[in-house]
């Protein structure tokens, strides 16, 4: 019964895509682990690490597709989302330094003993286990986004007003985490961690696990979100989408399908905030910054709004030229640089990357088709006469 749903889901493309992310979680491990620096074919650690927080991002384009490309809700602060899941790997990875900080405090992460903090606040509990922390990082950002769904759709907050809140909710976090006593850091954020799970964070191993895991983690997020746009609960989406008053009196609960969707869309934006932390090593409250959040948007926009596929490949395309252009001279000019490139493809790919191929495969396929049964009836001498007979 759980099977056919998946099934129906997984497309060709679909399967194409995902063993795609399968081969890059076996092969780039393999590559780094198994060949000898001297290799052509070795992958530097640095890469693997690099490669790993370009599948985070594709995580969280693919989080955001979900809601933008299916249902119609444009949030403009899916960051604060993905930092949040990010700080609670985070609190985890500092309460696994323990005495070899800076300061040797057993309790304590080394910024509070800067700070004088007397004691570890109540919100720092448990966060020693890694299961409390994996549950954090799921609850946290889907707590925040059930509760201001539950005011926002509550009160038929659509367009770009819910816009303009979801960035004003991401930078109100942001001047909150930057704040020294509000024990998270401030400024620096949470850095120099040492383990997780027991293993060295900065290991060619763990390193290498950590790209696997995230890899995984895209994987799933991917069929999770095929299973639900491509069943009922996908359609009415649509429909809210492209007509919610409409589908609204034929008597489905909106407000209901958006929250829950949103919710689940904040909690894989978390996911991938968690699995980005260790192989960054660094979350500071610059993540919770509006412009990333904007900049998200654009990967989705780039690689196709309403495919999945075209959103990881967005984010994936988008951040590949922003290491290369961001390393030479033209570093000043990359926000100019994004910024035309998003006007370039809203005016001439308004369907993305992915969505202008679908768009003329399908049209060679209906011309194909249409040759193919023209030929047909020529050949069983049904097609229209020759006048010259």
């Amino acid at each position: 019964m759980i099977a056919s749903p998946l099934i129906r889901a997984l497309d060709r493309g679909a399967l194409v895509f995902l063993a795609i992310v399968a081969g890059a979680a076996v092969i780039v491990p393999a590559l780094n682990l198994l060949l000898p620096v001297s290799s052509p074919f070795h992958v530097p650690t640095y890469l693997v690490a690099l490669f790993g927080k370009y599948v985070c991002y594709a995580l969280l384009a693919l989080s955001i597709d979900l809601i933008w490309g299916y249902c119609g809700i444009l949030s403009l602060g899916h960051g604060a989302f993905f930092a949040l899941g990010g700080y609670a790997m985070g609190m985890y990875l500092m309460r696994q330094i323990g005495t070899r900080g800076v300061y040797a405090h057993p309790v304590l992460p080394d910024f509070m003993v800067f700070l004088n903090w007397p004691e570890l606040p109540v919100f720092w509990y448990g966060f020693q286990h890694f299961p409390y922390a994996l549950l954090m990082v799921i609850l946290a950002p889907g707590l925040l986004a059930f509760v201001f769904g539950w005011f926002a759709f509550r009160s038929r907050v659509t367009g770009v007003y819910l816009s303009i809140i979801t960035q004003a909710m991401t930078f109100a976090l942001m001047l909150g985490f930057f704040r020294n006593n509000f024990g998270f850091g401030g400024n620096n954020g949470l850095t120099d961690f040492k383990d997780i799970l027991g293993f060295n964070v900065q290991a060619q191993g763990t390193r290498a696990a950590l790209f696997a895991m995230s890899c995984a983690a895209l994987a799933l997020g991917f069929i999770i979100c095929r299973a639900l746009v491509t069943s009922k609960f996908g359609k009415v989406l649509v429909a809210i989408r492209d007509a919610e008053s409409r589908t609204r009196f034929l008597g489905y609960r909106v407000e209901s399908y958006k929250l829950f969707v949103f919710t689940l869309s904040a909690c894989m934006a978390g996911v991938a905030g968690a699995l980005y932390v260790p192989q960054v090593g660094i979350i500071n409250p610059g993540e919770f910054a509006p412009g990333n959040s904007i900049e998200a948007v654009i990967w989705v926009a780039v690689g196709g709004r309403g495919t999945l596929v075209g959103a990881a490949l967005g984010a994936v395309v988008v951040n590949y030229a922003k290491t290369v252009f961001t390393s030479g001279p033209l570093a000043p000019y990359w926000l100019f640089m994004l910024g035309a490139l998003f006007i370039l493809v809203t005016l001439l790919l308004p369907k993305g990357i992915i969505g202008t191929f679908n768009a003329w495969w399908e049209q060679r396929k209906a011309t194909q088709v249409s040759a193919n049964a023209v030929s047909a009836d020529r050949e069983d001498g049904v097609g229209e006469p020759n006048p010259a007979e």
